[in-house]
């Protein structure tokens, strides 16, 4: 008897159906198998964490539930994607498979370059849809803003009324346990579900974000005036185009009504090629997750710094307030706004001279809205490595000055300095007789920053006018090329407008 034809829609990190190029592309070529693998061997790596897991699993339940409202079902397999596609292809006979272009961390890179040799091998098409304007084999950054701007600027694809899909028998996804997952982490408060994604950037767009641009540095203000929907754009439950244009909408909505939240939100939309543009970086240099971008700064530190050091600050326990109160506070809650996430990082890398790859693992498992482009790409040139960034060394004790000078941030996730008085709250060492249970700090701020200098800038001035330095901007950095000067409509149809609550 020969064998069922079929399609499979491989969703990964796009776990929607709306505005989801591959799964409209497929539907129009007749009955899918909508199939998301979860890779036990993924999981496992130092990247991934309880938290995500969780998210995951809640973030599937919601897909199945947004399938199953166009008559579709969604099949979850466990194992190697090779391996499954193999099973399937032994049971049907795969035609073609649909996804996105992925642009995750280096274990996702090889394991697409296995499955495109299986389907090739196989005779099976497989046919990758580009995400998020990230482009695949860009020779260089000219022109690549317009071209994102008229990316982000198309239509947006919805699936039909009614999609015909075969139903499969799903696995059962592994209990964390099995995965090494530490259950005792903390997992977010934001929900994962397609619904609450619109809602939060709704409440941003039409609320929260009026003062966005004032109050999006102080980790004290930033919890509410940012727009909080990082997590569901690195899980795909919203897709950045879609952000984009409701984002455009809702500025061009409020031209010439309300100035300051029109100027806050195009700084937001800002962000939004900010947060490609990043996602770029690692696709035209998958290494840089372990490898630094410019390689006359791989030796710079050495590659296992100090452990007791890494462990204060991955703990909260440095002695330095501002710094043990964000640290304390992502930990438990998955999110922190950019300065701080960057004033972190800055001090591991310069005060406490730890190897970037050190921290970053620590930090990709706290982040709910881990992104392996922004993450390397931003942990790099915030630790100085990139050979063409600017060096900021943040002064964690005039962060806590400027961004919460009352303390109340402090007192809140460091209790230890609850009651020490206003006036010690960023130095508590300064205290004479002190009976604090808190820690001394770990390094004196001053010359820990001005060795750092010293070795940084002594470094960067070397390579500044190399052939490596100069590929580098010429591969990676930014061109300041205008956006089209013309009015976006949403391109969302009525009905999901309403649906919505816009």
């Amino acid at each position: 008897m020969a064998k069922i034809t079929i399609d499979i829609v491989w969703f990964k990190r796009d776990l929607r159906i709306f505005d989801h190029s591959p799964l409209s592309l497929a539907a129009k070529n007749g009955a899918i198998l909508p199939l998301f693998i979860f890779e036990p061997e993924l999981w496992k790596k130092p990247d991934h964490s309880y938290r995500h897991y969780m998210f995951l699993k809640e973030a599937l339940n919601d897909l199945e539930k947004q399938l199953q409202s166009v008559g579709a079902n969604l099949t979850v397999m466990v194992g190697h994607a090779v391996d499954i596609f193999d099973k399937l292809n032994s049971q049907y006979k795969i035609k073609k498979i649909f996804s996105y272009e992925e642009t995750w961390n280096l274990w996702t890179y090889n394991r697409d370059k296995a499955v495109r040799s299986w389907a090739r091998a196989n005779k099976v098409e497989w046919i990758e849809t580009p995400k998020n304007g990230v482009v695949r084999k860009l020779g260089d950054r000219n022109g690549w803003s317009r071209r994102w701007y008229a990316t982000m600027s198309a239509t947006l694809s919805y699936p039909p009324n009614k999609i015909k899909s075969i139903k499969v028998r799903s696995d059962n996804i592994p209990e964390a346990s099995h995965l090494n997952l530490s259950t005792q982490q903390a997992c977010s408060t934001q929900i994962a579900t397609r619904l609450e994604a619109i809602n939060t950037l709704n409440s941003f767009l039409h609320s929260r974000g009026q003062n966005y641009t004032f109050e999006m540095s102080s980790p004290i203000t930033a919890e509410n005036s940012c727009s909080r929907i990082s997590p569901y754009l690195a899980f795909g439950q919203i897709s950045v185009r879609e952000a984009f244009q409701l984002t455009e909408k809702r500025i061009h909505e409020l031209r010439g009504v309300d100035t300051k939240y029109s100027k806050s939100l195009k700084s937001f939309s800002s962000r939004l090629r900010w947060h490609c543009h990043f996602t770029q970086k690692i696709e035209d240099q998958p290494n840089i997750e372990i490898n630094t971008l410019h390689s006359s700064f791989e030796n710079l530190r050495p590659s296992f710094g100090d452990q007791k050091l890494l462990n204060a600050w991955a703990n909260g326990t440095t002695g330095y307030p501002m710094i043990d109160a964000c640290m304390r506070y992502l930990n438990a809650t998955g999110w922190l706004n950019f300065r701080m996430r960057a004033m972190l990082v800055s001090f591991a890398s310069y005060h406490l001279w730890l190897d970037w790859r050190q921290t970053a693992s620590h930090l990709a498992r706290q982040f709910l809205d881990y992104e392996p482009g922004i993450h390397y790409s931003q942990i790099q040139m915030q630790s100085g490595t990139t050979g063409m960034n600017s060096i900021r060394i943040y002064n964690p004790i005039k962060q806590g000055m400027d961004q919460d000078p009352e303390g109340i941030f402090i007192r809140k996730w460091v209790p230890e300095l609850k009651d020490i008085p206003k006036q010690f709250i960023h130095q508590p060492w300064l205290l004479e007789n002190s009976s604090l249970n808190y820690s001394k700090p770990i390094v004196d701020e001053k010359l820990a920053r001005t060795a750092a200098q010293e070795k940084i800038y002594s470094l960067k001035k070397q390579i500044k006018n190399s052939v490596e330095t100069a590929s580098l901007v010429q591969k990676h950095a930014s061109r300041l090329n205008r956006r089209p000067r013309r009015k976006l409509k949403a391109s969302i149809p009525v009905k999901q407008q309403l649906s919505l609550d816009l």
